[in-house]
């Protein structure tokens, strides 16, 4: 089965707008992140305006137990939006002497990690994460500030992301 998601060429530079794709594009991470980070927040959320809309109800007027509950949909609905449309602005591209990672909609953030620069490719997997599948890739580096995350791969890109990265980095820095 093929991978839907567009693949970058690391081989092409970019000008001018750093969030421009390079090439053919950022490597998207996959939609189900949307779904364990909807669980993540979504879930506590919908807890939390129960709490209160039982609360507004057993101290105030019935009316004002309704408005808690248009109120509190209106939250939930925009966060499950709102973590679709971050789920979807976070990539990464493979060049030919760094790796590329964005992310954020309305704060976008771009990290460029030098292969030389790379100490150590972690790669991680909760219990949810598990449960749907995938793998988070953690890139550290000599300076904090640097270090880099891509949360929502499959475990098979995930592993062959941390090897090529792995690889890289040992033949950037055998030069130093």
């Amino acid at each position: 089965m093929s991978d839907p998601r567009p693949t970058a060429d690391p081989t092409r530079s970019f000008a001018g707008d750093p969030f421009l794709a390079p090439g053919d594009g950022w490597v998207g991470v996959s939609p189900r992140l949307a779904t364990v980070r909807r669980i993540s927040v979504v879930g506590p959320a919908v807890l939390i305006a129960a709490a209160i809309t039982v609360a507004v109800a057993v101290m105030a007027s019935p009316a004002w137990a309704f408005v808690a509950v248009v109120a509190s949909v209106a939250v939930v609905s925009w966060l499950t939006w709102l973590i679709g449309r971050q789920v979807r602005a976070v990539g990464y591209c493979l060049r030919s002497d760094d790796l590329l990672v964005v992310s954020g909609i309305a704060f976008r953030r771009l990290v460029v990690v030098p292969f030389g620069r790379m100490q150590l490719v972690d790669v991680t997997r909760g219990p949810i994460d598990r449960h749907f599948g995938l793998a988070s890739v953690q890139l550290h580096t000599a300076a904090a500030t640097s270090d880099a995350s891509i949360p929502g791969l499959t475990p098979g890109e995930a592993a062959a992301l941390r090897d090529r990265l792995a690889s890289l980095g040992e033949q950037r820095s055998a030069g130093l």
